[in-house]
């Protein structure tokens, strides 16, 4: 059940960070509620996660999958360039995530 917290998790951070740009710095109400409340709600669901999910671990897989989900997003709907470093940072961050679960933190 932590990791199903901790997918609920990145889904509703990718979503609020998604939105940010919508904010237009914060000065538009509702992409600015929608943001706050989807970035409180997924630390919610990632203090769920660390009951039982190492935090150092939980923590990799939210803030590293998060940051591909974004890159991605970024690229195929924001219109963001999308280089061969940018693919070789994701994948990086994802072997490291990797790593860190294989490393014996279960």
């Amino acid at each position: 059940m932590a990791y199903v917290f901790l997918a609920f998790a990145i889904g509703v951070e990718v979503a609020a960070t998604s939105l940010i740009k919508s904010t237009e710095g914060f000065t538009k109400l509702w992409p600015t509620v929608a943001t706050l409340v989807g970035y409180i709600l997924s630390f919610v669901f990632l203090a769920q996660a660390v009951k039982e999910v190492p935090v150092g671990v939980a923590y990799a897989v939210w803030s590293g999958l998060g940051t591909a989900a974004i890159v991605a997003i970024g690229a195929v709907f924001l219109g963001e360039p999308l280089s061969l470093t940018k693919v070789i940072g994701v994948a990086l961050v994802i072997g490291g995530v990797v790593l860190l679960n294989l490393g014996g933190a279960h």
